[in-house]
């Protein structure tokens, strides 16, 4: 994966230039208290620096406000509403991030006072909590950047945490977190089929190691707890998709969101998947004068192994895709092109490619091509890269080339 002086400085000046991010973070930031309450939207964080002792914490604003705070720290109410990366930096801004030392395994730890019991009772909720936090320093204005997840503002170390309210807990979190004799993958499964709770509540679940046996449960680091959601939805998905007749026609999506612009073509073949990923030049991942490609496929039969050119944003998009062919009841074989234009200069989160490509399918706005040289010639007219994705594409060069068994009776 690139890494950008922008993600290695976190706004420490190392270019020469004023903080772009860090400015959006300086004109919300929260007044510097050791002890404050607020409404954590709610949220939570793991990090995986020195596993397994790794610092975890809570994430909540200096007060109360006047509106709910979900929005501080949900991407999926970010692309519903189409917020731009200006606002929702300043919604990350308001936001302080209270962390202590943690070790993995003492999840069922039970005292008010503990760190990790409270993240534990936080990450079940559903709705903003009342959250009252002493902290031994005052917070740093800085940040923590990464492809996969959200940007992490103002870390503070905490001396102690409370929650001033019970949190609210839908039925089903409750009863599958209770069960100690159900594993993680069924749990999430019976999770996400209710409709009712969202994949980054499901996240917060599994980071905080509330699914699963017994024996087995621990925390688990926030950029690996997303992927690993991500793509255990997806293999659920892919049991049933197998076996889905295949799409009759060619049908061609375009998106785009902050700088994230999507093409996503669907051929009539059995399942397969390619994303091709471009950090375009002047991109805050990309170099000055070079676009950056990125590029990761599994054919009809599962990946065996981690998808580690595109990393996360492979199981978001291939997530966000299945659960369309899911509601057509088709397979198909599927290229994801995805470029991260220059007017992308900070980054969101993995949970913003996710939320844009479902918004995309949707809005149920296609396109049917007669041909894949019809296709190309569509997307032709809204990037110039065409000729790159298809020299670069392993499901073109392989398209149509695997005999079915019924063209041994034809």
């Amino acid at each position: 994966m690139i890494e950008s002086l922008c993600i290695r400085c976190r706004g420490k000046g190392l270019c020469g230039k004023p903080c772009k991010i860090l400015s959006r973070f300086i004109e919300k930031a929260p007044k510097p208290k050791l002890h404050f309450s607020g409404s954590s939207p709610p949220e939570i964080f793991v990090g995986r620096i020195n596993y397994p002792n790794v610092f975890s914490g809570i994430l909540a604003p200096s007060d109360y406000g006047e509106k709910e705070t979900e929005i501080l720290s949900t991407p999926e109410q970010w692309v519903s509403k189409d917020l731009q990366i200006d606002e929702i930096l300043e919604l990350r801004g308001q936001l302080i991030y209270g962390r202590g030392i943690s070790h993995i395994k003492s999840v069922n730890e039970i005292s008010s006072k503990n760190l990790k019991q409270v993240t534990a009772e936080l990450a079940l909720s559903d709705r903003p909590v009342s959250t009252e936090f002493f902290l031994k320093k005052l917070p740093t204005q800085e940040f923590t950047a990464n492809k996969l997840f959200t940007i992490m503002t103002n870390p503070a170390p905490i001396k102690k945490v409370s929650l001033e309210e019970n949190p609210h807990v839908h039925k089903k979190v409750d009863y599958l977190t209770s069960d100690y004799d159900v594993k993680a993958v069924t749990a999430l499964g019976e999770l996400y089929k209710t409709n009712q709770i969202t994949t980054t509540h499901l996240q917060k679940l599994f980071s905080a190691g509330l699914l699963g046996t017994k024996n087995k449960r621990k925390m688990v680091p926030t950029r690996w707890s997303i992927t690993a959601v991500d793509d255990t939805l997806g293999k659920k998905l892919l049991e049933k998709i197998r076996y889905y007749p295949e799409i009759n026609k060619i049908e061609l999506f375009h998106h785009d969101y902050n700088g994230n612009h999507f093409e996503i073509l669907l051929l009539p073949s059995a399942w397969s998947f390619e994303v091709i990923e471009v950090s375009v030049k002047g991109n805050v991942w990309g170099g000055v004068d070079k676009n950056y490609f990125m590029q990761d496929y599994e054919s009809f039969f599962p990946r065996k192994s981690y998808a580690e050119n595109v990393v996360g944003a492979y199981y978001a998009d291939r997530l966000a895709v299945l659960e369309y062919l899911e509601k057509i009841k088709k397979q198909a074989s599927v290229l994801v092109l995805h470029e991260e234009r220059p007017e992308y200069y900070a980054p969101l989160g993995v949970g913003i490619i996710r939320e844009s490509i479902r918004k995309m399918f949707s809005s149920e706005k296609k396109e049917n091509p007669i041909s894949i040289e019809d296709a190309f010639s569509l997307i032709k007219t809204r990037t110039d890269l065409v000729e790159e994705y298809k020299s670069r594409s392993w499901l073109l060069k392989n398209y149509g080339k695997q005999k079915k068994i019924t063209d041994w009776f034809n």
